[in-house]
């Protein structure tokens, strides 16, 4: 499984705590107590994921509290992308957000 399909799989234990444009925190759900290291993991490569992709001015990790706090630029990713990717929608916004991971990802090493 490459990174990119890790970040997949780990998006569907992402739920939306709070969003307004421009700012949203996310809570990673589910009982990944079981594989506590691996959620770790999967956490610090989502924050690393969204570092530096166009748009996102800052990404704030608690791995303590379970949550990701990512303030972004709403010209660049459009406020429904979030909501719609995490919960499967393939809209124009969403597609937008996945565009700019794609890119992301093909531009790290090893990809």
């Amino acid at each position: 499984m490459d990174a990119f399909d890790q970040l997949q799989r780990f998006t569907g234990y992402l739920r939306i705590a709070h969003h307004i444009p421009g700012r949203i925190r996310l809570k990673l759900e589910g009982d990944l107590d079981s594989d506590r290291l691996g959620a770790i993991g999967d956490a610090r490569r989502f924050g690393r994921a969204l570092d530096g992709i166009p748009g996102v001015h800052s990404i704030k990790l608690n791995i303590l509290a379970r949550s990701c706090t990512i303030e972004y630029d709403t010209t660049t990713i459009p406020a429904a992308a979030w909501p719609d990717l995490l919960s499967g929608v393939r809209s124009t916004a969403a597609e937008t957000l996945l565009d700019i991971l794609v890119t992301k990802h093909r531009e790290l090493p090893g990809a």
